[in-house]
């Protein structure tokens, strides 16, 4: 079995849980897996030699990927390019099925035309809403845009809709690329 770094950047927390969930069904098949945050990969200097293989996520949030996570691949390129599996988006413009199709998803679109690094393999997995755990202006500017796209605007929402069976598929199927 293979040695996996899942990388993500989450700036809520629901990245970093379907990070948690893609490692730990790495693990449940045989493969040994660490799962850590942009930052603190950055500030820990990560052994790359330890990784036969390297999956990296990331959430949006209006419109765009955070810079650190288009720092963090322009950066580490070379290494991505070699051990890079896949780049998965978590965006709620993903609750909608045709949005989770990579040619569909303007976000990711966009990722793949910013990112120095360009990855083999996408996946895009829907997100989740969450106005009460937000601070007001994000809550604000997010409502507007739900209220563009046709998605919930009530203030009181949390709605999480991530498939977390497909997520465990995902995990399987990194499994697959893996070895």
């Amino acid at each position: 079995m293979k040695s996996i770094l899942v990388l993500y950047f989450s700036r809520g927390g629901h990245t970093a849980k379907i990070s948690r969930c893609i490692a730990e069904r790495l693990q449940q098949l045989g493969h040994e897996c660490d799962s850590m945050d942009l930052a603190a990969a950055e500030a820990e200097n990560i052994d790359w030699q330890k990784y036969d293989a390297v999956v990296l996520g990331a959430c949006v949030l209006y419109g765009t990927y955070d810079k650190s996570v288009f720092a963090f691949c322009s950066k580490h390129q070379q290494v991505l390019t070699e051990k890079g599996l896949s780049f998965f988006s978590v965006n709620v413009v993903a609750r909608k099925p045709e949005k989770r199709i990579p040619e569909n998803n303007k976000y990711l679109q966009k990722f793949i035309a910013l990112s120095d690094w360009k990855p083999k393999d996408v996946k895009i997995i829907a997100g989740k809403v969450d106005y009460p755990s937000w601070g007001w202006l994000d809550s604000f500017m997010i409502r507007l845009i739900m209220k563009m796209t046709g998605g919930p605007t009530d203030p009181k929402t949390v709605i999480d809709y991530t498939d977390w069976e497909d997520v465990k598929h995902y995990a399987e199927y990194l499994s697959d690329l893996a070895s």
